[in-house]
């Protein structure tokens, strides 16, 4: 394929904006070549400015269940925006929205809307911290959660400790409230609770890690997770905002057991508009500025052009709920397909599906952790990369990302990308 325009773009933008991209993973600084710039999608569909044509895996990172353009959102959105882009007031599509997302979550009593994932999670550790009175939080090497600054933290040993700063201009004051632990060891959570035993406002966890790679956790871990933060006071945050109306209707609350205090979304309640949420029982949520004194607020927040989108589609996950078994038989045969194209090769790799979410790693190990997942083989995933680009594939540009199935999907089309896989890690291995 040839990507001569999309290279100039890339230089062009290089010059007034920071590394030529507004997110820094689309930079491909992790794989080869440049990054593809996008003119328009269309269903299953990615096209570049160059005329190229890519099966998307990335559906602009998740949100795109029903895929590109799909013809109920786009009515829903068009009509939205004939009747106003934004007024910072109350409108009945918000309520209507956090109607279908409480009538589904049994976690969720309200809901308060925000413009993104990082706002989400941020605002929801604050509520918790106003909560319980506490200041120091938990995370999980591995998990992202935003951007915020006290989640900017360093891996460190991977076990218990106090964070330190992973990003130039975050303040230490912030991080030294951040204690980090590693994902699906319970030891290492306990050994935080030891070293600060009543002073924990929350756990924060992705309970499907999607930014280390598809990574989930163990429901026996997420079990004596929920038991510790009982049994101290301290609140359980499931960060669902990959998850959520992904992995499954009720995201991976859906599928595991273990009910949290709080729940950050995002991504598929806009449909691909900016949106986030977080949302908790009444007596938690009603410590939340107007009714409480934490204090959150957010002029875009609830925009009406997001809601409307947000709630075609969530009505539309409703309304049939074998979307998610067809979508989940697809990334598993997609998976099986790469597994099997990977060891006819002789080229290590261990696989995982949630649901229409999936995942890979050039690993000949199960991936558990975020120590695990560093172990996977970065160069070879960005040969493997290239070469699907080259072949019409977009897959994530990060070992560290996971993929999706849309509904725009087909099984012709998962065969085309097997097939691709195999092509491409038959030509790396020569």
């Amino acid at each position: 394929m040839a990507y001569d325009k999309s290279i100039a773009a890339f230089e062009e933008a290089y010059k007034v904006i920071p590394g030529g991209v507004d997110s820094p993973v689309r930079a491909f600084s992790g794989v080869e070549g440049t990054p593809p710039f996008i003119e328009r999608g269309e269903g299953a569909y990615l096209f570049d400015i160059d005329g190229n044509r890519y099966i998307d895996y990335v559906q602009s990172w998740g949100p795109l269940i029903f895929g590109h353009c799909n013809a109920d959102i786009e009515v829903s959105v068009i009509e939205a925006v004939k009747k106003g882009l934004s007024f910072g007031a109350p409108t009945t599509v918000e309520t209507e929205l956090a109607e279908e997302i409480v009538s589904l979550f049994e976690s969720i009593d309200k809901v308060r809307f925000v413009s993104s994932g990082t706002e989400a999670v941020m605002s929801a550790i604050r509520l918790a911290r106003g909560v319980t009175g506490r200041d120091n939080i938990l995370k999980f090497t591995g998990c992202y959660h935003g951007h915020s600054d006290s989640l900017l933290v360093q891996a460190g040993s991977g076990l218990a400790t106090f964070g330190t700063p992973s990003s130039p201009g975050v303040p230490a004051d912030l991080t030294k409230h951040t204690l980090l632990a590693t994902y699906n060891d319970i030891e290492s959570v306990q050994k935080c609770f030891a070293d600060s035993p009543d002073d924990i406002a929350c756990v924060i966890i992705e309970p499907i890690a999607g930014n280390m790679g598809l990574v989930p956790a163990d429901e026996e871990f997420l079990k004596q997770l929920r038991t510790i933060c009982t049994e101290h006071g301290t609140l359980l945050i499931f960060d669902e905002v990959m998850s959520g109306f992904r992995a499954s209707l009720k995201g991976a609350q859906g599928i595991t057991t273990v009910k949290p205090d709080m729940v950050t979304l995002g991504k598929v309640i806009g449909a691909g508009m900016p949106v986030g949420a977080f949302g908790a029982k009444t007596n938690i949520m009603a410590h939340l500025s107007p009714e409480g004194p934490v204090y959150q607020a957010g002029t875009l927040s609830g925009n009406p052009v997001a809601m409307a989108a947000g709630l075609t589609s969530l009505r539309k996950l409703k309304a049939n709920s074998a979307i998610y078994v067809e979508l989940g038989n697809k990334a598993k045969k997609l998976m099986e397909g790469f597994k099997k194209a990977a060891d006819a090769i002789n080229v290590p790799m261990v696989t995982d599906v949630r649901g229409s979410m999936f995942g890979f790693f050039f690993s000949d190990k199960p991936v558990k952790n975020f120590a695990d997942a560093m172990e996977n083989d970065q160069k070879l995933f960005a040969k493997f990369h290239k070469g699907m680009l080259d072949r019409g594939i977009y897959l994530a540009c990060s070992s560290f990302e996971t993929g999706f199935i849309s509904t725009a999907i087909t099984d012709e089309m998962v065969d085309e990308t097997v097939k691709a896989a195999y092509e491409t890690l038959k030509e790396i291995k020569g």
